[in-house]
C-alpha cells in the first residue's frame, strides 16, 4: 500500500534520462507497458502486441527491471501470471484487489483490524454516518491507507452480518438529531441479546468481485475457498 515519496516531477525526469538509452525492443516494449499507466500489462498481452521473439522480449525485460523503468506486480484474480507496470505509476484496485488484498492475497487479518476499528469510532459516537466513521478514521490515522466510502460499506455490511451493528435510518429527531431525516446510519448492537446474524464473518460482504458472481460462472459461490471456509466454521 506504499507509495513513493519521490517528488512526481524529478521521479518523471530521471525515468526520461534513463528511458532514452534504451534499445529499439526496449523502448517498443517500454512504451507498451507505460501506455496502460495503473493497470499496466500480462506477459501474454505483451508479447502479443509488441511481437518481440523471445529471447529479445526476455532481455528487454530484464534491462527495463534493471533500470527500474518497470516493476513486476501481483493480479488478484491471475496470480500465476506474470504482470508488468511502469514504475511511475500504484496498480489500480482492479489490479491488486482493493484494500482487502495484500500482496494478491484476501487479507483476512487487516480486515479484522479495520472492523474492530469501525466498532470502537461508532461505540463512541452513538449514532454515525459513513461519513462521519470516514472522518474519525481520517482524524485518528489508525489506519496506513485510504479507505474509500464503498471500501467502509462494505466492511459495515459485513459488521450488520456479524451483528456487531444495526444499520437505521435517522429520523432526524433525539438521537437522530444531528444526523437528516431519512439517511442511513449505524450504531452498535445491545451486549447480550442473542446473534442473529452468522456465527462468522460471510467474506461476500467485502469481495469486490461479488456483483460478478454467479452460481456457475467463473467467480462462484462453489469455488470460492474463503466461502468454503466460512461454511465449515
Amino acid at each position: 500500500m506504499s507509495r513513493s515519496q519521490e517528488p512526481s516531477a524529478l521521479k518523471r525526469k530521471r525515468l526520461d534520462s534513463q528511458s532514452g538509452s534504451l534499445t529499439e525492443h526496449e523502448s517498443k516494449l517500454y512504451d507498451a507497458i507505460r501506455s496502460k499507466t495503473d493497470m499496466g500489462m500480462s506477459v501474454q498481452d505483451l508479447r502479443r502486441e509488441t511481437g518481440l521473439q523471445n529471447n529479445l522480449f526476455t532481455k528487454a525485460i530484464k534491462t527495463l527491471q534493471a533500470k527500474q523503468l518497470i516493476k513486476e506486480v501481483k493480479n488478484f484474480e491471475n496470480k500465476t501470471r506474470k504482470h508488468y507496470m511502469a514504475t511511475e505509476f500504484e496498480p489500480s484496485k482492479e489490479i491488486t484487489g482493493g484494500a482487502w488484498y495484500d500482496n494478491g492475497q484476501f487479507d483476512t487479518e487487516f480486515i479484522k483490524v479495520v472492523k474492530g476499528e469501525l466498532v470502537k469510532v461508532i461505540s463512541d459516537q452513538k449514532i454515525a454516518t459513513v461519513e462521519d466513521i470516514s472522518l474519525a478514521i481520517r482524524t485518528k490515522k489508525f489506519l496506513t491507507v485510504n479507505l474509500s466510502p464503498q471500501e467502509l460499506k462494505q466492511i459495515l455490511d459485513a459488521l450488520v452480518l456479524d451483528n456487531e451493528v444495526l444499520k437505521v435510518v435517522s429520523t432526524g429527531t433525539g438521537d437522530f438529531g444531528h444526523i437528516k431525516a431519512g439517511k442511513d446510519c449505524y450504531k452498535c448492537c445491545e451486549r447480550g441479546k442473542p446473534n442473529l446474524a452468522s456465527m462468522a464473518s460471510i467474506p461476500c460482504g467485502v469481495c469486490p468481485r461479488i456483483n460478478q458472481c454467479t452460481p456457475d460462472g467463473i467467480i462462484s459461490p462453489t469455488t470460492c475457498e474463503y466461502f468454503k471456509k466460512w461454511l465449515e466454521f
